[in-house]
């Protein structure tokens, strides 16, 4: 029985989700693979508690493609460098877990392939398993193993349905389940079970969202938008996602808060200004939202959404005005951790 990782007889092998102790090892395991697990830091330990500390915002048009990404500090809303993409880029996609935060560049001079690994630890931008085909304004969500990237626009093809599934551990790309319908310039946000993907451009605005479930790459309809958008961005934590709705078809303030449990959609606070081509990430207690174009032009602002009140308030600016940027947080307990 020991040939199976935690004594669990399955064609997928069993990883366990730590270092933290919010993680999980399911199954019997022997002393020799728990101390293995504890040398790869993925052992889930008890009294290591961990709340993301960082989101990685990668500026996109500031105001030309760019190399540029910041670090936020949640802790005091400190923004400071983050390592450079490998390319000036704009219009890409974001997800990562609680280790590293994988960069779909988007548009590179033309449509690119191209993903860069951030690894949150010492700040490290490296390459990436490349996305199946060259795309721009996609959107992206995922848990602890994997990250679901939709791809968007794609070279020689156009609106796409297409989604890729980036699994961390070995940086292997291989193929999801794809969109109810051809689609691109969306948002995404989840939990540890479940991305909504919201379609944006499917081929006019829309209100569409699918429900994306990790365990068996099933996509099923998730509670629609409150108004048909395109350009937005998205945020959450294991309980509600936060989507800022984008061009709604004028910018707009309105956001939506989608509870996962029921799968209802409602109101939410309101942005401080009307936007679109924004990026966003959080952990467990806040979202940060770029706003991108306010009054169509690239913008320094960034709100701060608590997700405990619905209070939005000034986040620490970004350090460039940008728009059609995206961005990865080091991890939100529940949703990738």
């Amino acid at each position: 029985m020991r040939t199976y990782q935690g004594s669990i007889i399955t064609k997928t092998p069993i990883t366990p989700s730590g270092p933290y102790q919010c993680g999980a090892a399911s199954g019997v395991w022997t002393i020799d693979q728990m101390v293995g697990w504890q040398k790869a830091g993925l052992w889930p330990t008890a009294g290591n508690s961990f709340v993301g500390a960082i989101a990685i915002f990668a500026l996109g048009n500031a105001p030309s493609a760019s190399t540029t990404r910041d670090k936020y500090t949640f802790s005091g809303c400190v923004v400071s460098s983050g390592a450079a993409a490998s390319a000036a880029s704009r219009s890409g996609a974001a997800a990562g877990n609680a280790t590293v935060g994988i960069f779909a560049l988007g548009y590179v001079c033309g449509l690119s392939t191209t993903r860069n690994k951030y690894t949150y630890s010492g700040c490290v931008s490296a390459s990436a398993t490349a996305a199946s085909a060259a795309s721009y304004a996609g959107s992206a969500a995922g848990n602890a193993t994997v990250g679901i990237f939709a791809l968007g626009y794609v070279c020689g093809v156009g609106a796409s349905t297409t989604r890729d599934k980036y699994t961390y551990s070995g940086d292997t790309n291989g193929t999801a389940t794809a969109a109810s319908a051809a689609s691109y310039r969306g948002s995404a946000a989840g939990n540890s079970t479940v991305g909504i993907f919201a379609l944006g451009l499917a081929p006019s605005y829309s209100t569409t969202r699918d429900k994306y479930t990790y365990s068996n790459c099933v996509v099923s309809s998730g509670a629609a938008a409150s108004v048909a958008s395109e350009y937005g961005s998205a945020a959450g934590n294991s309980t509600v996602g936060i989507f800022a709705l984008g061009l709604a078809p004028c910018l707009s303030t309105t956001r939506n808060k989608y509870t996962y449990s029921g799968c209802v959609s409602a109101s939410a606070t309101a942005a401080s200004a009307a936007s679109f081509a924004g990026a966003a990430a959080g952990n467990s207690t806040v979202g940060i939202f770029a706003l991108g174009s306010v009054s169509y032009n690239p913008s320094t602002t960034r709100d701060k959404y608590t997700y405990s009140g619905c209070v939005v308030s000034s986040g620490a600016a970004s350090s460039a005005a940008s728009q059609y940027g995206s961005a990865a947080s080091n991890g939100t307990t529940g949703v990738n951790v």
